[in-house]
């Protein structure tokens, strides 16, 4: 197709790729009375939850404190969204905290679509007014720069035909991998920083820039009468005798490293079992876990609706399995191949699973199990968008590290707190197998804070990082990459992106001055935004 000729637009705020903290920073942005456009590269908006189908990982205390307002509205719109639309029972309709999956991974689990539909509701107002344009699917190209600053970004669209410039006084990075790093030449940084450069106790003597989490393609799954095997995928044979050296058997089976102890472990797996999902603590740190990994991520539990409105439930699968770690998809020339590969791995996951997977009964396979590629938005059936868990990272003007929220190192003192704290977040420091041959890092951190310092380029001026891209390292990575730390990550640059506009300053000015922070600090709590965690003990 013959490119059309460019196409310039002009905004107060753009904010390229339409994750959760793409949503949540356009959100703040527009609240604060500026025009934004935000583009996204999948047919759905929404990451993590929506088109890479990941239900959310979030704090203990969710349903108390310890995430922003707007994020809160969006977990109760999702709530809502169920109670008017979907035929649940009379008890799951009371309940409080209705959690529709019953899945043990979230207080929160649901389907995707469900989600997507109460993030387009909290953008609609902003689309009808005129004051938000949504460039869909369209992804980052090039970039225009002139010394420290983003002039322009140009978009293509993902058939690779229309092509558009959009130009901003600032520009917010929400891409789920930091791809306007490059584009701009930001530094950044990839992979695993050494411990001579961050200090880190559990870092490598060297810096290692390709050793990078693991990448997953999720998919859903529900169980029902008839034969649902897929073709055998080309490269079955290959996944079915892979045997890493740390896995404790083959990887496609049910024995898998525990991320705490790393000793092997083995799961089992139950389609639709006899369980109630209401009575489901949906927390595994509270007697849920992946013990049946088909309850771990359940998105809707059968029972939880009337009887005979779901023939089956529907589980997402995000296990260890599915993991793909050979060889880095960021900043790799074959970086496309091996997403390729990893979406051979999900295929021949579920192959295994319908034909050679152990069942209690003695047999073999699950033929009944059926991909539902309608329940992710699909026509291949796995997730529209890979699930990335590490991104390329900004070079900051403060940078997060293992020390400054491990639990062993930091103890009953708990996480630092920053005097320019943006908001709060709470998840273990949580490392999928790496790139590198890692195994998993899993360690206990205490309840952090997100400080400005990490959202500021240490020399571009109007370009603020949006989502897993700030300044963190690969290990603290582990635990500000989770949905409600993302979402405050974008809600407080989409709220700094206005206030630096509204005051005339830089963004990073507004770190330097006491008063502006302070100011600044004052609009993003009285927007919802809790920048302090009460007095509570780490777990």
């Amino acid at each position: 197709m013959k490119a059309a000729l460019l196409k310039e637009l002009r905004t107060d705020i753009l904010v390229v790729g339409g994750g959760l903290g793409g949503v949540a920073a356009a959100l703040a942005a527009l609240r604060a009375g500026r025009r934004v456009v935000l583009t996204e590269e999948y047919d759905w908006i929404g990451g993590q939850l929506t088109s890479q189908a990941v239900p959310p990982d979030e704090p203990s205390w969710v349903e108390q404190f310890g995430v922003t307002a707007s994020y809160r509205s969006l977990r109760e719109g999702i709530r809502d969204y169920y109670r008017r639309h979907y035929p649940l029972t009379e008890a799951a309709r009371a309940k409080r905290d209705l959690n529709p999956g019953g899945g043990h991974v979230s207080r929160l689990c649901h389907e995707p679509r469900v989600a997507l539909a109460v993030l387009e509701s909290m953008l609609a107002p902003h689309l009808g007014s005129g004051r938000l344009r949504l460039l869909q699917p369209f992804r980052p190209v090039a970039a225009r720069t002139d010394g420290d600053r983003v002039e322009a970004v140009e978009l293509e669209h993902r058939s690779g035909g229309e092509r558009l410039i959009v130009s901003a006084p600032i520009v917010l990075d929400a891409t789920e991998t930091g791809e306007l790093l490059p584009l701009t030449g930001t530094e950044y940084v990839t992979g695993f920083e050494s411990a001579a450069d961050t200090g880190e106790p559990s870092a490598p003597a060297a810096a290692q820039p390709d050793n990078v989490q693991a990448v997953s393609v999720c998919f859903a799954i529900d169980h029902v009468e008839g034969d649902h095997t897929i073709e055998k995928p080309a490269d079955y044979a290959f996944w079915r005798d892979f045997r890493p050296d740390f896995w404790g058997g083959n990887m496609l089976g049910f024995r898998a490293p525990n991320p705490r102890t790393l000793e092997p472990s083995d799961r089992i797996f139950e389609p639709n079992p006899d369980d109630d999902p209401l009575a489901v603590v949906g927390d595994q740190r509270r007697g849920g876990g992946d013990q049946n990994l088909w309850t771990f991520r359940r998105i809707a539990a059968r029972r939880t609706f009337v009887p005979g409105a779901y023939d089956s439930d529907i589980t997402l699968v995000n296990w260890p399995m599915i993991d793909y770690f050979l060889a880095p998809a960021l900043d790799a020339p074959d970086a496309a191949e091996h997403l390729e590969k990893a979406r051979g791995l999900s295929y021949s996951v579920l192959y295994w699973l319908q034909t050679e997977a152990p069942r209690p009964d003695g047999g073999t396979g699950w033929p009944g199990l059926r991909l539902r590629g309608d329940v992710t938005g699909s026509a291949d059936g796995l997730a529209q968008a890979p699930y990335h868990r590490e991104s390329r990272r900004i070079k900051a003007e403060y940078t997060v590290v293992e020390q400054d929220l491990s639990a062993a190192v930091r103890g009953e003192a708990g996480a630092v707190s920053y005097r320019d704290s943006v908001g709060i977040g709470m998840y273990r420091i949580d490392l999928h197998p790496s790139t590198g041959g890692d195994n998993y890092i899993d360690v206990a951190s205490s309840p952090f804070e997100i400080p400005l310092g990490a959202l500021l380029p240490q020399r571009v001026d109007n370009l603020l990082p949006a989502a897993k891209n700030l300044g963190t390292t690969h290990i603290t990575n582990g635990c500000y990459r989770l949905h409600p730390v993302e979402w405050n990550i974008g809600e407080a640059a989409g709220t700094l992106a206005a206030f630096s506009l509204d005051r005339g300053v830089a963004p990073r000015a507004v770190r330097e001055s006491p008063a502006l922070l302070e100011a600044f600090q004052s609009r993003l709590e009285k927007g919802g935004v809790e920048l302090r965690w009460p007095d509570i003990a780490a777990y």
